[in-house]
């Protein structure tokens, strides 16, 4: 079992940046892939960002260019910066760890994604 804590959330203005965060614990070892999903007020979940061993990025086109993921090993943990924040990021973030291998589409499925944590919510004022 893998256990996730994020944290960084919280309220911005349009156009601030913000830094989440999320602690990884127990069996880190067997993690392949680490995630962040973002659920806004009245819509589905959707995918943000994820980074898979070997480090292989993946982008959801909504936010590309101006979220960033990372991750860092001797932590177990990750982030996702976000720049240039718009009102329409305001969601809770969701940060999610897969051990099982996945490519292409699979790694933006949140059926790769095994453990997930309690969110963190983040609110963008226009």
């Amino acid at each position: 079992q893998v256990q996730l804590v994020e944290s960084g959330g919280g309220l911005v203005e349009a156009g601030d940046s913000l830094r989440l965060s999320c602690a990884a614990s127990g069996r880190t070892p067997s993690i392949y892939i680490m995630g962040w999903f973002r659920q806004a007020p009245g819509k589905e979940r959707e995918f943000v960002a994820s980074l898979r061993n070997g480090g292989v990025r993946y982008y959801s086109d909504l936010m590309k260019g101006r979220f960033t993921i990372s991750r860092d090993n001797a932590k177990n943990t990750v982030y996702l910066q976000m720049n240039i924040s718009k009102p329409e990021d305001t969601a809770v973030y969701y940060c999610a760890a897969g051990t099982r291998t996945c490519v292409g589409f699979g790694c933006r499925d949140s059926n790769s994604f095994d453990s997930w944590g309690q969110g963190t919510q983040v609110t963008v004022s226009s």
